[in-house]
């Protein structure tokens, strides 16, 4: 009898963990998000992105997106409402928040745009990756399955007011690979982030920002 009760626990246990690892492999989406808002409380990575113009005269996905207007540079954070957002090429440009002041630096102009952080983030897709949004109440969540490997998840804002209709965010294996914004213009920004470090020690000076010498800055 003994045996047979050692058996069942062990057999209940194993059942148990099987469980547990399949509901650990299946999760969607929306449970890698709501992971990684609560878990990555800072980050650092490399970004590509490409701008693609609303549709028009009938041009198929794959040309729209050799039109595109493609970017790359790397990314920093740490939550909530402090950033580092650097665009590298084609051409240099910073956008930096210190959780106070936001600034956004024009390298070619040598020009500083600075104003209150305050609500700018917002129910803005910028909330999700750096600030201490509550995701719930700014959007309606929805998984929308697996595709090349991603995990995605469709978020539409719930308020009328923002500048985008639809949000697509992606992820592989836990950590963010993707995010696709859809405009109230029929415009598309695609996103796509390599190497990335969840939870990176940083400096205490990492978002501070100090104007290029010479700069004009202009307060907004």
């Amino acid at each position: 009898m003994k045996s047979m009760i050692r058996k069942a626990v062990l057999t209940a246990s194993l059942l148990g963990a099987s469980l547990l690892a399949a509901s650990q492999a299946f999760a969607g989406g929306i449970d890698d998000l709501k992971a990684f808002v609560a878990q990555v409380h800072s980050a650092r990575g490399d970004f590509v992105q490409h701008q693609i113009s609303a549709n028009k005269g009938g041009a198929s996905a794959t040309q729209a997106l050799k039109a595109a207007g493609t970017q790359s540079g790397n990314f920093v954070f740490a939550r909530p409402g402090k950033f580092i957002w650097a665009y590298t090429k084609p051409y240099d440009q910073l956008l930096q928040a210190d959780g106070e002041n936001f600034y956004v630096y024009d390298k070619d102009l040598n020009q500083v745009t600075e104003r209150k952080l305050g609500n700018a983030l917002g129910a803005s897709p910028a909330a999700i990756l750096f600030g201490s949004n509550d995701l719930d109440k700014s959007y309606a969540l929805r998984d929308v399955g697996v595709k090349d490997g991603i995990d995605w998840l469709e978020l539409t804002p719930k308020s009328q007011g923002t500048q985008f209709q639809q949000i697509g965010i992606g992820f592989r294996d836990g950590t963010l690979a993707a995010m696709e914004l859809h405009d109230v213009f029929g415009n598309v920004t695609l996103l796509t982030f390599t190497n990335v470090v969840k939870n990176p020690t940083l400096p205490a000076d990492t978002f501070k920002f100090t104007p290029p010498k010479g700069a004009d800055v202009i307060h907004g």
